[in-house]
């Protein structure tokens, strides 16, 4: 385990197998942040909001990669999620997911 995975929790590890299972991708960055650029069908939360819109991430029914500018706020959301019974990840930054995305 490296010293980011305690940190912030597994990541950008275990991306190709959420893929698998249908996972949806969670942007969580600032509206200007994800104005300014952002992963396809990638679902815009920003992490102060998470909290009061937990339901609409239950409602998809799908497990959830979180991901923001370098992986802090992504850290904070998945845990938000999985406190509220989400199957998460923390996706990271946005580049190093953009990467393992193809």
């Amino acid at each position: 385990m490296g010293i980011f995975d305690a940190l912030f929790g597994k990541s950008t590890n275990n991306v190709a197998e959420y893929l698998e299972k249908g996972a949806v991708i969670l942007d969580v960055r600032t509206p200007s942040e994800y104005q300014g650029g952002h992963i396809k069908n990638a679902i815009h939360i920003p992490v102060q909001e998470l909290g009061n819109r937990i339901n609409e991430i239950k409602r998809l029914n799908k497990p959830v990669i979180a991901h923001c500018a370098s992986g802090m706020r992504s850290a904070n959301a998945a845990s938000i999620l999985k406190s509220n019974g989400i199957d998460a990840i923390n996706g990271g930054g946005m580049a190093s997911l953009q990467r393992k995305l193809g």
